[in-house]
């Protein structure tokens, strides 16, 4: 059984965000642990520790600032 399209519509800004903020966090984490600490022995175990970290805080983020970041798209972008 396929389990496409099962949230409603109206949860698409959340959606979006949990996506989109698990996905930066994840990279970000993967990132700073390698320049601040390194690719050592632990490195998975580090980069996993600040993921839990960054993912809420990366979710509460994005959800508060995408109609910010909207206004803006909107303001940059040339109507055709």
């Amino acid at each position: 059984m396929k389990m496409k399209g099962f949230i409603p519509a109206k949860f698409t800004p959340f959606v979006f965000a949990f996506y989109m903020s698990g996905i930066m966090a994840f990279l970000m984490s993967l990132v700073l642990v390698a320049v601040n600490t390194g690719f050592g022995g632990d490195y998975f175990t580090r980069v996993i520790g600040a993921y839990l970290i960054a993912f809420p805080i990366a979710f509460v983020c994005v959800t508060i600032l995408r109609p910010v970041v909207m206004k803006l798209v909107d303001l940059t972008i040339k109507k055709s």
